[in-house]
C-alpha cells in the first residue's frame, strides 16, 4: 500500500511546535513500515501503552537524572505512537469507535501510570493529594481542548453544526465527550450565523485567523508541553513541580482561550468581526 501524503486534517497554525517538527514526522516516517507489515492501529495504542509504562518505571527513579531523561524519550516515543495509530486508521480506513476508546485509554493510562509513579515516590500526604488534584485538573483541561480543537477544524472546513451532538459509546468516553461539546451549547448562536453565511468559506476564513491566537494558546493544554513539563520538574529535582504546573498555570491558560474563543464567536454573531479579516477572506475566495 502506497502511504498517503502528510496528513492535513490538522491545521499547521495551531499545532504544538514538537507536533510540527517531531512527532508527526516521526510517526509519518514510520507509517510505510507500519503498512507494509500490517501493523493495525490498535497494536500501535497499545505499544504506545508499553512506551507509556517503561516511561512511568523510569519516572518512579527520577532521583537520578539519567532515568529522568529515560522518561523523556519513552514519553516522546509514546506521542510517536499516539499520531501513528491515528494514521493507520485513516490510511487503511480502519478506524472505529472501538478504535478511539482504545486510543484514549491508552492515552490517559500513561498518563494514570505516571502520575502514580511520582506520587509513589513522593510518597507523602500533600503529594497524593497534589496528584489527584492535577489528575483532575488535567482530564478537564484536556477534555475542553480538545473540544476547541475539533470546533476550529470544523469551522475552518466550512461546517456549521446543526445540532449540539450526544455522546455515546462507554460511561468514561460519553462523560469525557460531554465536557468536551459542553462548549457547543454556548456556542450554537455561533454555529446558527455561520449556517446562514452568504459565503460559508468566507466566512469559515475569516473565523479561523480570528480564532487562531487563542487557538495557538491553547495548544499548552497539549500532552507534548505535559510531557517535557514532567522531565523538567524531575530533573529540578521535585516533581510537585509538575502538579502546581498544572493545577495552577494550565487551567488559567484554559479559562482564559475558552473565554477569548467565545468572545470571537460573539463579534461574528453580531456582526462585529474585523473588517479587515472578512474583506481579506473574501478576496482569497473571489
Amino acid at each position: 500500500m502506497t502511504p498517503p501524503p502528510r496528513d492535513g486534517s490538522r491545521d499547521r497554525r495551531i499545532e504544538d511546535p514538537s507536533n510540527l517538527y517531531l512527532i508527526h514526522p516521526a510517526s509519518h516516517a514510520l507509517l510505510p513500515f507500519a503498512l507494509r507489515h500490517g501493523i493495525s492501529a490498535n497494536m500501535v495504542s497499545l505499544a504506545g501503552l508499553a512506551c507509556g509504562t517503561v516511561a512511568a518505571i523510569a519516572y518512579a527513579n527520577w532521583h537520578y537524572p539519567a532515568l529522568a531523561l529515560v522518561g523523556l524519550v519513552f514519553s516522546v516515543a509514546w506521542l510517536v505512537a499516539d499520531g501513528l495509530d491515528g494514521m493507520i486508521a485513516r490510511a487503511t480506513q480502519t478506524a472505529s469507535a472501538l478504535g478511539r476508546t482504545l486510543d484514549g485509554l491508552c492515552d490517559h493510562g500513561v498518563f494514570a501510570l505516571i502520575y502514580l509513579s511520582l506520587a509513589w515516590t513522593v510518597g507523602t500526604v500533600e503529594g497524593w493529594v497534589l496528584a489527584l488534584t492535577a489528575a483532575a485538573a488535567h482530564a478537564v483541561q484536556s477534555s475542553l481542548y480538545e473540544g476547541e480543537r475539533a470546533r476550529f477544524h470544523r469551522r475552518a472546513r466550512g461546517l456549521p453544526l446543526a445540532v449540539v451532538p450526544q455522546p455515546t459509546g462507554m460511561v468514561l468516553v460519553r462523560l469525557y465527550d460531554s465536557v468536551a461539546g459542553s462548549v457547543d451549547r454556548l456556542s450554537m448562536p455561533f454555529e446558527r450565523r455561520f449556517g446562514a453565511a452568504e459565503d460559508r468559506s468566507a466566512f469559515a476564513a475569516a473565523y479561523a485567523a480570528a480564532a487562531v491566537p487563542m487557538m495557538r494558546l491553547q495548544s499548552l493544554l497539549t500532552a507534548n508541553v505535559r510531557v517535557w513539563a514532567i522531565c523538567i520538574a524531575c530533573l529540578a529535582g521535585d516533581p510537585r513541580i509538575f502538579w502546581w504546573f498544572e493545577i495552577v498555570p494550565l487551567t488559567v491558560i484554559a479559562a482564559l482561550g475558552l473565554s477569548a474563543h467565545r468572545r470571537v464567536e460573539r463579534r461574528f454573531v453580531h456582526g462585529l468581526a474585523p473588517q479587515s479579516i472578512l474583506l481579506s477572506s473574501e478576496q482569497g475566495h473571489s
